[in-house]
């Protein structure tokens, strides 16, 4: 049974006593995160969120319809794009003059599509 908090009460223990079992099978496990915090930082800025979303609504966009979308200009445009790309979040292929981006897999686009979900039902 877990009891609720009153308003004002401090949400931490009152006393410090930890399951050692836990704690140690936990923090044998909690290193395999390391390197995912850049994927995170890379979709924390709005912009290439936005971009991200757009690629989740469109398979494949090229670098002037990226920059239409979010009102910037190409270089602006390709700045973010390319930083996707490097985190490994976009890819890219070039037809004639046109560069396009597409989400690098399905996780990436289901990130996106979670994280939008988890925000309208707050």
């Amino acid at each position: 049974m877990t009891k609720q908090l009153k308003k004002g009460v401090e949400d931490s223990c009152e006393q410090c006593v930890f399951d050692e079992d836990k704690v140690n099978a936990v923090r044998l496990r909690v290193g395999e995160v390391a390197g995912v915090e850049l994927l995170f930082k890379a979709l924390a800025d709005a912009t290439r969120l936005k971009i991200a979303f757009a690629l989740t609504i469109e398979k494949e966009l090229c670098v002037c319809d990226v920059a239409n979308i979010i009102g910037a200009t190409t270089a602006t445009a390709s700045h973010h794009l390319r930083l996707l790309r490097t985190m490994g979040l976009a890819k890219y292929r070039k037809e004639g003059k046109k560069v396009f981006y597409s989400l690098a897999d399905e996780h990436v686009h289901q990130l996106v599509s979670i994280a939008l979900i988890h925000a309208k039902e707050e």
